[in-house]
């Protein structure tokens, strides 16, 4: 019985971290002004962030690889994108799991 109730309480922090970095991720993205260029599943300037997380489906290295370019700009000439690390990974997670 203790352990029920300790998973459901890590269960409950965890449901409630997450929901938090979705939101600052959210507000990133808005005012990031990502839509210039993307769409959840339509190609604009750049890619749709469902074809990148087809690109990057499966591959261990996705998160680290996207993330150093939100941060740097990468090769693409995409704009740097000023946020901490967690909300960089935070923002990649949405990107990865669109559809």
């Amino acid at each position: 019985m203790k352990l029920l109730s300790t998973t459901l309480a890590a269960l409950a922090t965890l449901a409630i971290s997450s929901t938090a970095f979705a939101g600052t991720a959210e507000d990133l993205i808005k005012t990031g002004k990502c839509a210039n260029c993307h769409t959840a599943a339509t190609t604009k300037k750049g890619p749709s962030w469902a074809s990148v997380a087809e690109k990057y489906k499966g591959k261990a290295d996705a998160e680290a690889k996207l993330v150093t370019m939100l941060k740097t700009g990468g090769a693409d000439d995409h704009n740097k994108v000023a946020a901490s690390d967690a909300d960089l990974k935070a923002i990649v997670a949405i990107v990865l799991s669109s559809k």
